[in-house]
């Protein structure tokens, strides 16, 4: 049995709606394999400011780091936009994820039977895409110094900043991943015209040649961006700085059907923190039509990753898997057979009746 103490953050718009279903299915995953979770709830972001709290309270970061897992619904809301940076509620996770030392960001992005028809591409393109973006997440852009607004108002600056050992890092977590599947990493950069990317390629290129089971190959961004959404099967393990990751991931949900299919898991610090790629989708919120599978899939890498509960993953990824192969489909994804839309909460319910029925 695994006794594990588990960190929720529901935060704003769908997050708490997302969060109620990964909830249920940590209390589905306790029954049918005899675990025991305890599922600790914590304000974040735009819920944490309306509580009269910063985005990130200190109970929430120090629940977080006694955890041995944490899931984030989502953070955000328009009412926030104009504040200061650290006024906003997207600076709780720039804050959590530096605190958490958490370097390594892990999207993946499958193409479920089924759901070959979701997309904007042809079914006989994306039939089989099954790519994992390592994402590098604490560096570059995002956190890179100086930043600011100039006095005037008149012109704004960031910094772009890699060091060897930061691209030495997340380039071994591609290559270990790769192991696992299909032995390709494709490095992403903009090496003819950055100096980052100039060192990001050689430091990969070295590391590289620690791993000689493994095919190598480098891209510009913009040739990658042009060739995920044409040639997608190219694709095993993409590697890329932050701010090129962030785009590509995303990118990533128009091929497989919808961004509410997609999990992330955020690892390599402290503790791992787990969360679906979609925002917090404010115009939808409360209303169950948020898609929660990108939610319980985040549930099956908190699983793999934190609690090294590997059989217990792929039990929740193929009640996935047979879910949708039994025609649900919430409103975000092209129905099957003209089957009507289910809600958030029903599509929730049939995975975990999929989930046990598989036991």
């Amino acid at each position: 049995m695994k006794v594990a103490t588990i960190a929720l953050l529901p935060g704003d718009g769908i997050g708490p709606e997302v969060t109620a279903a990964a909830s249920s299915v940590l209390k589905a995953v306790e029954d049918r394999f005899g675990h025991a979770f305890d599922l600790r709830t914590y304000a974040v972001g735009g819920a944490a400011l309306d509580a009269g709290y910063p985005p990130l309270p200190t109970e929430t970061l120090e629940g977080c780091l006694g955890a041995d897992g944490i899931f984030l619904g989502a953070v955000g809301h328009p009412k926030f936009d104009g504040k200061a940076p650290e006024e906003r509620p997207e600076a709780a996770i720039l804050k959590l994820r530096r605190e958490l030392e958490a370097f390594a960001n892990l999207r993946p992005a499958r193409v479920w039977p089924g759901l070959e028809n979701g997309g904007s591409l042809k079914p006989e393109v994306v039939k089989g895409v099954d790519i994992l973006v390592v994402r590098e997440l604490t560096g570059g852009l995002y956190y890179g110094q100086p930043r600011g607004v100039a006095e005037d108002g008149q012109s704004a600056f960031n910094t772009m900043r890699y060091s060897v050992e930061e691209i030495e890092r997340i380039a071994t977590v591609a290559f270990e991943s790769a192991r696992l599947r299909g032995k390709r990493v494709t490095s992403v950069d903009k090496a003819n015209v950055l100096e980052t990317s100039r060192l990001w390629r050689k430091v990969v290129t070295d590391a590289g040649k620690r791993y000689p089971d493994i095919e190598l190959s480098h891209e510009y961004v913009d040739a990658c961006a042009l060739l995920i959404a044409s040639k997608p099967d190219r694709y095993d393990v993409i590697l890329t700085e932050n701010l090129f990751g962030d785009i590509l991931s995303d990118e990533s949900g128009a091929i497989v059907g919808s961004l509410g299919l997609l999990p992330s898991a955020s690892v390599g610090g402290k503790v791992g923190l787990f969360e679906p790629v979609h925002g917090s989708a404010p115009d939808i919120a409360n209303e169950n039509k948020a898609n929660p599978i990108g939610a319980i899939g985040s549930v099956a890498m908190l699983l793999r990753h934190s609690l090294k509960l590997d059989v217990e993953a792929t039990a929740v990824e193929q009640a996935i898997g047979d879910t949708l192969a039994a025609g649900y489909r919430t409103v975000d994804l092209v129905p099957m057979d003209n089957k009507p839309p289910v809600g958030s909460k029903a599509m929730t319910t049939a995975i975990i009746e999929q989930f046990h029925a598989a036991a």
